[in-house]
């Protein structure tokens, strides 16, 4: 997903996140990624017709509802692309929308031509109004405000229409304006001058990065409009969503190994990554900015101070052994520097699995269990390597493989795999990762959209771990995550615990490389992104899809995340829950309701006496009130009573946060992991006592 695409999509499922937070959410770059270069859209390149026709064709024919690209999917398809562009519905009019409303029937029907003026007419408006709004805004910033009026700014923006007029349009933002300047007041403590500069110049940023879309990024929002019109994951790529996309698989890339993000339109290196060039080179740090960016060891030096984010990324990143020369103004510092910086493969740690061993209870002879313990953000595995038969190549199973290995070494009692941020990725690797916890067998079945269905099996014999095992999830395990936790579960081999139900993605995308299928037969094809399509939906031994309703946790532990409406059944057009007839397996007897129902009483007599549980009911509590509030005072009182209290945007923001946070630990030991490891010893114990199978045992 392109950074513009992220921006205005992210905050869809987002209700209660401030505007100003979907402004800066879009301002950070994660990895060295890069685009083409920037120019204001007017209307379609040559290879969109292309490009458009061809999605279009896949979609009727490949696409796993095959749904036909009709006047219901052209409706939606306008409604996907007004909310990408205007999720909070202040920057088009009524009059606007109802302009694009008279093509709602026709988008089919372009598309299948491959005509895609449709997109530029509406984002060309749509540049038109931002110029309006900032304007606006730097016209309402400097009046005086009156926070002692009962004012409320509405958050749901399903429940709010469109601006009719001038006046409606004007009094929307005038409370906009209010809310950030309040929202600046209690999370920075600027007023007055300096916070109205400081919103004038986010907004200014605003209509800058808009107007440095390029026609990739565009029709990559657009095309995506229609595709999620059939399901949420069926997505468009355009050709540098796709090296992202590749580079995330694959846990590498070729660059300086340095993190940036333009939270104020500025490139500021946000991490040095370990082990990278730029860490080894030692002088480059966070928070420095870089103005210039030059190629090889004389390079004449360009000024990117003006480039949006992505631009100033593609220039940076480059193949392994060449120099590129940095123009960097250090923290604190006044005067820029050049450092010449020699790139190299990165390989990019952070999202590999990584390991802890930890002690918590008491055993019968006194001495503490020792857990080993799992972190695992992705299913990745690096696509190519494989394809091309490296033995090397980056697998999930194989770096999990490695760590189960040391704990057997080191005597662990007990495994937890956390899966509690882990969004999916490889079905491969999801199926092989379950092998290394049961002997064989089936690990997930496939359904086609004429109800074909096939199984897919671990035939690997043995177990890497045998012994006691929980898995750890949330609202945030999707896809791959859902299906190891299936199988787990459906197995009887571990533990589920965490938020009441996993994300519920159950469906299977594949990618198609539009290039190849444009110039079949062409060597060397040329790059043209990439169609990631859901084509089957995938079902658990015992017959369940996770589709919509996720993995239920076997033991669950009260959070704000489970209340969070990030859930696949949130998301439009999300497809339905279903079941398919089970398959055979053979069950491992570690898990069953006996068990279930004393971990669960245990738990919540310990829960009942900890403060820390006791305020997280307390902030669910809030949190339900604020969801069906769905507005935010604006009186100054009552907004500092209420930013005061753990609110929705702030633990997603936190978790966010948490999540991206280069130093952050393989687990954080606060209260709610010390209560999964109290479950977890209190299962060691259950399994070890005389009543209990053995582990292996069938």
């Amino acid at each position: 997903m392109s950074r513009l695409t992220a921006l205005l999509s992210r905050s869809c499922a987002r209700r209660f996140m401030p505007f100003v937070l979907l402004m800066a959410v879009a301002s950070c770059v994660a990895i060295l990624a890069g685009q083409i270069a920037a120019g204001e859209p007017v209307g379609p390149k040559s290879e969109d017709r292309q490009i458009t026709r061809n999605i279009t064709r896949l979609m009727t024919t490949d696409h796993l509802t095959r749904h036909p690209l009709d006047n219901e999917i052209s409706n939606r398809w306008l409604t996907n692309y007004l909310k990408m562009l205007d999720p909070r519905k202040v920057f088009f009019s009524q009059a606007d929308v109802d302009g694009f409303m008279d093509y709602r029937d026709q988008l089919d029907d372009m598309a299948l031509k491959g005509d895609t003026t449709f997109a530029y007419q509406v984002f060309n408006k749509f540049l038109d109004r931002i110029d309006d709004r900032v304007k606006l805004v730097n016209e309402l910033l400097p009046m005086e405000q009156d926070y002692t009026l009962d004012e409320e700014l509405m958050t749901d923006p399903d429940q709010m229409p469109y601006a009719k007029n001038e006046t409606e349009m004007r009094d929307r933002w005038r409370k906009r304006v209010k809310y950030e300047l309040l929202d600046l007041a209690s999370e920075k403590k600027l007023e007055g001058k300096e916070a109205q500069e400081k919103i004038s110049k986010r907004y200014n940023q605003l209509a800058k990065r808009m107007k440095q879309t390029d026609h990739d990024e565009l029709l990559e929002i657009y095309l995506t409009a229609m595709t999620t019109a059939y399901d949420p994951h069926t997505t468009y790529m355009s050709a540098d969503t796709l090296l992202n996309f590749e580079i995330q698989m694959r846990l590498n890339l070729e660059g300086i190994g340095a993190a940036l993000e333009a939270p104020e339109g500025e490139t500021v290196v946000k991490k040095v990554i370990p082990g990278g060039a730029a860490a080894k080179d030692g002088r480059l740090k966070p928070d420095d900015r870089i103005v210039g960016v030059g190629q090889g060891t004389d390079g004449a030096i360009e000024d990117v101070q003006e480039m949006r984010l992505n631009d100033v990324v593609k220039r940076i990143r480059g193949h392994q052994g060449t120099t590129v020369r940095l123009k960097v103004v250090p923290k604190g510092e006044t005067e820029a520097k050049i450092y010449n910086i020699v790139r190299q493969q990165i390989e990019l740690t952070d999202s590999e699995a990584r390991s802890v061993i930890l002690e918590a209870g008491k055993k019968a002879d006194g001495s503490p269990y020792k857990v080993g313990v799992i972190n695992l953000p992705s299913f990745y595995m690096d696509m190519s390597g494989a394809k091309t038969g490296r033995d090397d190549f980056k697998s999930t199973t194989r770096d999990v493989a490695k760590l189960l290995k040391q704990f057997n070494a080191q005597k662990v009692d007990a495994v937890v795999i956390d899966l509690r941020h882990n969004g999916g990725g490889s079905l491969t690797e999801s199926i092989n990762l379950t092998g290394l916890f049961i002997d064989t067998g089936p690990v997930v079945q496939v359904k086609d959209f004429d109800g074909t269905k096939t199984q897919y099996e671990d035939t690997e014999r043995g177990l890497a771990w045998q012994g006691p095992l929980v898995v750890l999830t949330s609202k945030f395990s999707a896809s791959a995550s859902e299906i190891f936790a299936g199988a787990i579960q459906d197995y009887k081999r571990g533990l589920i615990v965490g938020d009441v139900s996993t994300h519920g993605k159950g469906t299977v995308q594949s990618l198609l490389d539009l290039g190849q299928k444009i110039f079949r037969g062409v060597p060397h094809a040329p790059q043209m992104g990439a169609l990631k399509i859901t084509m089957q939906q995938f079902y658990r031994p015992d017959g369940d899809s996770t589709q919509s309703r996720g993995v239920l946790a076997d033991v669950d532990l009260p959070s704000l995340t489970s209340q969070l409406d990030v859930g696949e059944s949130s998301l439009d057009f999300a497809l339905k829950f279903d079941h398919v007839d089970p398959v055979k397996y053979n069950k491992y007897s570690l898990v069953d309701k006996r068990v279930i129902d004393q971990l669960k009483n245990r738990s919540a007599d310990r829960r009942k006496d900890s403060k820390d549980f006791q305020k997280v009911m307390r902030e669910i509590a809030r949190f339900n009130e604020q969801k069906e509030k769905k507005r935010i005072s604006l009186n100054r009182e009552k907004f500092m009573a209420e930013k005061a209290e753990l609110t929705a945007e702030k633990h997603e923001e936190k978790e966010f946060e948490e999540q991206n946070d280069p130093n952050r630990p393989v687990v954080k030991r606060d209260f709610y992991f010390n209560e999964v490891l109290a479950i977890t010893t209190d299962y060691v114990a259950m399994l070890n006592s005389p009543q209990a199978a053995t582990v292996g045992k069938r």
